[in-house]
């Protein structure tokens, strides 16, 4: 057991005897963070910082997966969830903070002309998916990227362990910024498509007309198109990647940062596909929980009044030219490449001189986490960082970027691991 995480390693076996994996997301558990270099139980988190249960503090560029948008525990979200407990969290009745959120997401969000909430991600998504098949009456999904965990979509990874063969039958993934692909899958399900979807971006842009071009072959076909905006919504622009872009899909699935951490989701889109809704089953008894809905409130007046997705392009699009400029100086382009949106930046590993990338990146991790950044490997950055937080990041960068470029070069990263290396989970961008 390592003494800077003793009381993290400590808990984790403790969860272990109740909590399979000991964490309640993968991401979050021992798949992710290497066992003996890695804290794994928050404490408390406030602006840009994580205390972890050893007492040891970072700054935070993981932000819970990307959920946070503003920063941990904003003092205004926190106003106005508190203002809702005392009058209630979930009733016997709807609320009307559920059309004050909608409202909010229709004036900001180029495709909403009508939203319906859920908790996760994945019922956005999934329900997305639904009322796509049932507005065209088909069957079939095309997709790009990671869109939950319910079966029509996991069922097409590696994790497909107890996902009916059937049910992954009906999804086909297409690779990204391939026209051509995409062209290729739907003809060869020639008028079975009922939906496409994909993340707009993820590790790489879109090539010039590469999104128009998906949405020109989703409407040539009669298929929904449905950007997943999970992490993109609320934190490219207001409105989103398709604000960003420029181009508007039928439908879009947002979470994360709609709520700065509270769980909230949304599926938005055209009128007449919305209405699906009407008789498609998409309901859940904390569909209208008020407590997210006035955190997401507070959260959508304050990026409109504060231009928070600005602050975030500005302060990622320093540190992106950081990162790639300390490549170069390192002579580590072998090793590393950084790209991704300035407000969502990955820094990438690649096997490099007989040294897969994973264990570069548990190296990275671990020594990462030893200076006080919680990072593995993007930025997802938060309105609550600052210019001094970007400078520290970098100033570390610049200690832990040359010493795995050295441990690369000269085939030492396994001696200076303190831990087993990281194996992949599944690949989906």
């Amino acid at each position: 057991m390592s003494t800077r995480y003793a009381k993290s390693e400590a808990q984790l076996a403790r969860a272990r005897k109740v909590i399979p994996l000991g964490a309640q997301t993968f991401s979050k558990s021992i798949t992710q963070y290497p066992l003996g270099v890695s804290p794994y139980f928050a404490a408390r988190a406030r602006g840009s910082r994580v205390w972890d249960v050893d007492g040891n503090e970072y700054t935070d560029y993981i932000n819970a997966l990307a959920a946070i948008t503003l920063g941990h525990a904003d003092p205004d979200v926190n106003e106005a969830v508190a203002r809702q407990l005392a009058d209630g969290t979930v009733f016997t009745l709807s609320h009307t903070l559920e059309s004050d959120v909608a409202e909010r997401i229709c004036a900001m969000v180029p495709c909403a002309e009508m939203v319906r909430f859920g908790k996760n991600g994945s019922d956005a998504t999934a329900g997305a998916i639904r009322i796509a098949r049932a507005f065209t009456g088909r069957d079939h999904v095309l997709m790009c990227g990671y869109h939950g965990w319910l079966d029509w979509s996991i069922g097409t990874t590696a994790r497909n362990k107890g996902v009916p063969a059937a049910t992954r039958a009906l999804t086909h993934t297409f690779p990204y910024n391939d026209l051509a692909a995409l062209e290729e899958k739907l003809l060869a399900l020639k008028g079975q498509v009922a939906a496409i979807i994909l993340e707009p971006m993820n590790v790489a842009e879109p090539l010039p007309g590469y999104l128009a071009g998906v949405k020109a072959l989703a409407e040539r076909e009669g298929a929904v198109l449905v950007f997943d905006e999970t992490i993109t919504g609320f934190r490219f622009a207001d409105g989103g990647a398709q604000e960003l872009f420029g181009v508007t899909p039928h439908l879009a699935t947002f979470g994360k940062g709609l709520a700065n951490g509270f769980p909230l989701s949304a599926v938005a889109g055209r009128r007449d596909i919305m209405m699906e809704m009407e008789e498609v089953f998409f309901s859940f008894t904390m569909g209208g929980e008020c407590l997210s809905l006035a955190a997401a409130r507070a959260c959508l007046d304050k990026m409109a009044r504060e231009r928070v997705t600005a602050h975030l392009a500005r302060l990622g699009t320093r540190l992106k030219a950081g990162v790639a400029e300390r490549i170069a100086r390192y002579d580590a382009a072998h090793i590393f490449s950084v790209s991704g949106h300035p407000s969502w930046t990955f820094l990438n590993f690649s096997d490099a001189n007989g040294v897969s990338a994973f264990e570069t990146k548990t190296l990275f991790m671990q020594e990462m986490f030893e200076r006080g950044i919680l990072a593995f490997g993007t930025h997802n950055l938060s309105f609550a960082h600052d210019d001094a937080d970007i400078d520290a990041l970098l100033a570390v960068y610049d200690a832990v970027m040359p010493l795995l470029a050295a441990a690369v070069n000269e085939r030492r990263v396994r001696q200076l691991l303190k831990c087993a290396p990281l194996e992949p989970l599944f690949k989906v961008r």
